[in-house]
């Protein structure tokens, strides 16, 4: 995560994609690049992928910047940040887990979009049908959340067939003009459920947070869990709570969770060359890091 605020020559960064994936080389955990940036009143992210393709959401990454826009905003504890041309409200939440910093993200949710073309469309939606194309047996759930995600629920989740069912994506142009995240999930216990997600861009990831909030809401159109409650949503990264609230004409999700600091320190860029220079770490939040694992360890 950098801070285009204080430089904004960092935004830069969006016409090298060679660098943004050098970038995340650079750490073999790292899955994608995030910018803070302010526009006008309002603070933002940009968030681009390992493969230094740009995503338009990542409800992970949103949390963390976050956090690094509050720095500015002081003890402004509700507010809102840009990402992929949509304002989404913002709460300093209530600790997930301990003292772990943590925020919750209003997303708004689309359940039709140009990011996904079936050749027979509803205007209601694409909820549990199936896509012959990519697969024979189950049943698709489509919701853009500023990003396009499909899902669909399983009674055990098959990384083998996550991988193919993301790959099979890239060979269907005509109905993922985009490409798009996938994501299995299956129902746990009452108000839970276990998610695992093949992310554009990235390939399978331990931890997807839009994706954990369009599982969520695709098991609450499935009748699986309850709008208006909190759903307890795992996956191998960790855990966060969603709450899907549906009125008429209007679906959003909120997203809360951890937004933990692990270390900060000093990167040297060569934009002319697009090579990094140097990159070193000046502080590691140990106290934080022991919280997330106690945490990490208590949900799995």
């Amino acid at each position: 995560m950098l801070d285009a605020v204080r430089q904004t020559e960092l935004l830069d960064l969006a016409q090298m994609p060679a660098l943004v994936a050098a970038l995340c080389r650079c750490h073999e955990s790292c899955d994608g690049l995030l910018l803070t940036f302010r526009e006008g009143e309002h603070y933002g992210m940009r968030m681009f992928n390992t493969d230094g393709s740009e995503a338009e959401m990542c409800g992970n990454g949103i949390r963390c910047v976050a956090r690094m826009a509050q720095d500015y905003l002081g003890e402004q504890t509700h507010f809102e940040l840009l990402s992929g041309g949509r304002l989404h409200g913002v709460v300093h939440d209530r600790p997930i887990f301990g003292s772990i910093p943590t925020y919750r993200i209003t997303i708004g949710i689309r359940l039709t979009t140009p990011d996904f073309t079936p050749t027979e469309p509803t205007a209601d939606g694409w909820i549990a049908r199936p896509i012959p194309e990519l697969d024979e047996t189950l049943r698709f759930t489509y919701l853009n959340l500023g990003n396009p995600h499909l899902v669909a629920e399983v009674e055990t989740i098959d990384l083998q067939r996550l991988t193919d069912l993301g790959q099979r994506v890239k060979q269907l142009p005509h109905l993922f003009p985009h490409g798009i995240n996938v994501s299995l999930f299956r129902h746990t216990a009452d108000q839970e459920i276990y998610t695992a997600t093949y992310e554009r861009g990235v390939g399978l990831t331990s931890s997807c947070g839009t994706a954990m909030t369009a599982c969520s809401t695709a098991s609450c159109l499935l009748g699986l869990c309850r709008t208006e409650q909190q759903i307890r949503v795992r996956n191998s990264g960790g855990m966060v709570h969603c709450c899907c609230h549906r009125t008429e004409g209007r679906l959003e999700t909120d997203l809360s969770g951890n937004a933990t600091y692990y270390a900060a320190g000093e990167l040297v860029i060569d934009p002319a060359k697009q090579q990094i220079c140097s990159m070193e770490q000046t502080t590691i939040f140990d106290e934080e890091i022991a919280q997330y694992e106690m945490f990490y360890q208590s949900v799995q």
